[in-house]
């Protein structure tokens, strides 16, 4: 039973550009302009109109646009939920600026030891992150930790929550990998029996349906999870909306201050109808667009992420946003 038939999350790309050069990602390898407010001023009022309730800003790396910060307070002057993933080399020198403008606020952390987290962003950033710890927590911010989880990594959870995110009080989510065009990884049955467990301990947050997928060999054709399409709009920093997904970006549409009748458009809804269902959607397991996939509709992925769901919100307080 379908509960929700309109759009709830936009992932805005405000940027390409990224200052690391991670290896599951490749993103930061396309080259990038910069989102312009006006554009985003003209995509809000529509976003707004469509039903959106969640915008991510993101990239690249999201703090490389100057006006972040701008973005931020006219999303948030339009009642929507913000969240930022950030690296965090440049998180101190923007801090103030963005105090009380996220409400989802993530550094990304790939290890608990200074030299592995470094190698695997190609960039010096550890040092970055614990600086953002501290700036963020002394602004009274309540940021997240991200930790892509590979096999190889799976071991440093207990270290990362003991030694970084306990002392802390940070919610360690846990961001299991995934694969696309040749890019990233999988994990083993054993790593995803482990995950459930460590999902289940105080302040870590992992979507059990995550796991679930993964199990279940990823979405099927023949019978799609995926809503990507119809629950999530991507907007790329030339003001394209793409689809169905950022991932596959089958099709590119100029948005050109007419968001809401694009999407609702012959041709887009054409491509929204088919979410899922294309050939390069047989085993995507890709967490961006299976998170709201699994909200919108009664199956036994929402069952299996409602628990995860609701533990994140209350800790977040974010479900009373939700509801206006």
């Amino acid at each position: 039973m379908r509960l929700v038939s309109h759009p709830v999350l936009c992932n805005y790309y405000v940027t390409y550009r990224c200052n690391a050069a991670c290896g599951f990602c490749d993103i930061w390898e396309k080259p990038s302009p910069y989102i312009t407010l006006d554009n985003f001023r003209q995509n809000l009022k529509d976003l707004k109109r469509l039903g959106v309730k969640v915008i991510d800003f993101t990239g690249g790396e999201p703090l490389l646009h100057r006006q972040l910060d701008l973005l931020l307070k006219e999303a948030k002057d339009q009642g929507m939920i913000t969240t930022v993933t950030s690296n965090g080399l440049l998180y101190p020198k923007y801090a103030h600026k963005l105090k009380g403008l996220i409400d989802m606020l993530h550094f990304s952390l790939d290890s608990p030891i200074r030299e592995e987290h470094d190698a695997s962003r190609k960039v010096k950033c550890f040092d970055k992150v614990m600086e953002s710890i501290a700036l963020a927590r002394s602004l009274g911010e309540r940021p997240d930790i991200i930790f892509t989880v590979f096999d190889s990594n799976i071991d440093q959870i207990q270290q990362l929550s003991e030694e970084i995110c306990q002392p802390n009080d940070l919610v360690l989510i846990l961001n299991p990998v995934f694969e696309y065009n040749g890019v990233g990884d999988s994990l083993t049955a054993d790593a995803l029996k482990r995950l459930t467990w460590w999902g289940k301990q105080k302040n870590v947050y992992l979507n059990d349906a995550f796991v679930q997928l993964r199990l279940d060999g990823g979405n099927k054709v023949n019978d799609p999870v995926c809503k990507a399409g119809s629950t999530t709009l991507v907007i790329s920093p030339e003001n394209k909306l793409v689809l169905p997904c950022y991932h596959l970006g089958l099709k590119e549409f100029e948005i050109e201050g007419r968001l809401h009748d694009l999407y609702h458009s012959e041709e887009v809804q054409k491509l929204v109808a088919l979410e899922g269902k294309l050939p390069a959607c047989e085993g995507c397991a890709i967490n961006c667009y299976m998170q709201p996939s699994f909200a919108v509709e009664i199956n036994r992925y929402w069952w299996k992420a409602l628990p995860s769901t609701l533990k994140y919100s209350r800790i977040k307080g974010t479900w009373k946003r939700l509801l206006h």
